[in-house]
């Protein structure tokens, strides 16, 4: 599989953050990659990091967001956010490396809170 820096992704994701108001995601350490030939049905994908890697290698947390060309470029652009809002959702208010799933006991991930979300940008 190939993978290259996606700069127009993280562009999108600072802005998506700024405006969602995710004041809990540090945008320095949120990277964007597109790959190539994933064998995914996946549109997007968030990588974290385990809490072992600041514990032994002192590094901090920080997230890849990975966009699946082939799959996400053809999306509408109104889609292409709803899934990158969508993978945001995924990083918890302590931005520990970890990733929430789609059903906790105090939030759901899914199309309908995705929708929630991206309405309050649309007006």
């Amino acid at each position: 599989m190939k993978y290259e820096r996606a700069p127009e992704i993280k562009k999108t994701i600072v802005a998506l953050v700024s405006e969602l108001q995710f004041t809990h995601i540090d945008v320095e350490r949120v990277h964007c990659i597109r790959s190539f030939d994933a064998k995914t049905r996946a549109y997007a994908r968030i990588w974290g990091m385990s809490k072992l890697f600041f514990e032994v290698a002192g590094i901090r947390a920080n997230y890849i967001i990975e966009v699946v060309s082939k799959r996400f470029d053809k999306l509408s652009e109104r889609e292409k956010i709803k899934t990158l809002i969508h993978e945001l959702m995924h990083i918890p208010k302590t931005f520990s490396g970890a990733l929430l799933s789609h059903r906790g006991p105090h939030h759901a991930i899914n199309d309908r809170e995705v929708e929630k979300i991206i309405r309050r940008i649309e007006k």
